[in-house]
């Protein structure tokens, strides 16, 4: 069950590793909630969707989305009959299609488990939809040591939990094989961001948490503005959808030189512009994690994290939505070189690129080739 970009990007190296196993079925039911971003993740990674709900609504409330996500979930898994139900992460598809399954007695399995902030509105809804999910999952796939620990602490029986890796490095992994081929992706950039320079430094920027819409979106907003106009650097900005993000975006950063601005990319197109970057400005998850893996520096703008294992690392810093903060470490990473290579360091804290194998092993599915 998935409906957002994050999920796609996350369960499609499972439901390739899935499929590839003989003697089971693998139906994957999308609600729709990023329909054209999702659709061009799968196609990336030649994964075809079984069913569509579709719930998606303009302006749409999330108890209107919960609840229509749930009954149409009810519908997938009373027809199909699953043995297992797998989840992903944090979205209100997780929550709905872990509590649709939990109603029909269907085992749940958790990817990306055990992540917590211990701030219920941050991320908002994200954390709670965790707890919520963690309440009905029979067996809890985690991508680290520590999330293990955070279940550990909420009494889940060890028997249920399992340290397998984040499944975002397996996709980064199948993604870089694909880049090092070249299958364009710099017409693809060029033509998504016009006037971008792809020789030339970039910072990268993805920004579009819920929690910080408002006057704390507008002062990181502010805070990329204060360095266009200071530095010669370039900053590129894949914008998301979501017309509470594109509003304040293209209000205060359309038109400023350097700033480039553009529709949301696809996931190669993603993974080489982070590639290309000196580092990455970011309220996303996933991106903290495979930045980790790249070896580029991140700051998170955000003022807690359930991503901690970078943090710790010291390749990521917190340096929540303070326009100050945001200016004060950008420019620190452009300017203290001693900075920026204590922070420019690959680690491996969120997996091997194997994590999709251990599901499948965890799920008791017979190795490939086997009969």
């Amino acid at each position: 069950m998935l409906g957002t970009r994050p999920e796609a990007i996350k369960l499609a190296p499972v439901i390739r590793e899935l499929r590839s196993r003989p003697g089971q079925q693998t139906h994957v039911c999308l609600t729709g909630q990023h329909a054209e971003m999702v659709s061009s993740v799968l196609s990336f990674f030649q994964v075809e969707a079984d069913s569509d709900l579709e719930v998606m609504q303009p302006d749409q409330s999330l108890s209107g989305l919960a609840s229509r996500a749930l009954a149409g979930l009810d519908g997938v898994v009373t027809r199909f009959a699953p043995d297992w139900t797998l989840v992903q992460g944090d979205t209100t598809t997780a929550f709905a299609a872990a509590l649709a399954s939990y109603h029909r007695k269907v085992k749940v399995g958790h990817v990306e488990a055990g992540l917590r902030s211990y701030d219920r509105f941050k991320p908002y809804p994200e954390e709670v939809n965790r707890v919520m999910t963690a309440a009905v999952t029979d067996l809890h796939f985690c991508p680290t040591a520590g999330a293990r620990e955070n279940l550990l602490g909420e009494r889940v029986p060890a028997s249920a939990i399992r340290v397998v890796g984040n499944t975002v490095i397996d996709a980064l992994h199948q993604a870089l094989d694909q880049l090092r081929s070249g299958n364009g992706i710099d017409r693809s950039l060029t033509a998504a961001f016009p006037g971008l320079l792809l020789d030339r430094p970039l910072i990268l920027v993805t920004g579009h948490r819920r929690e910080s819409f408002g006057k704390p979106f507008e002062d990181l907003l502010l805070a990329i503005r204060d360095v266009a106009e200071a530095e010669d650097v370039q900053f590129v900005y894949p914008v998301h959808l979501n017309p509470n993000v594109r509003r304040p975006v293209f209000g205060i950063l359309g038109g400023v030189r350097n700033v480039h601005l553009g529709d949301p990319v696809g996931y190669p197109e993603l993974v080489s512009l982070a590639q290309r970057s000196r580092f990455i400005l970011t309220d996303s998850g996933g991106i903290q994690e495979e930045a980790a893996a790249l070896g580029k520096p991140v700051l998170v703008m955000r003022e807690v994290t359930e991503r901690r294992e970078s943090v710790d690392a010291g390749v990521s810093r917190l340096v929540g939505t303070s326009r100050a903060m945001i200016v004060e470490w950008t420019l620190r990473l452009l300017r203290d070189g001693a900075t920026y290579r204590q922070m420019a360091r690959k680690v491996d804290v969120y997996g091997d690129g194997h994590a999709s194998e251990r599901i499948a092993d965890a799920l008791g599915l017979a190795p490939r080739g086997d009969a």
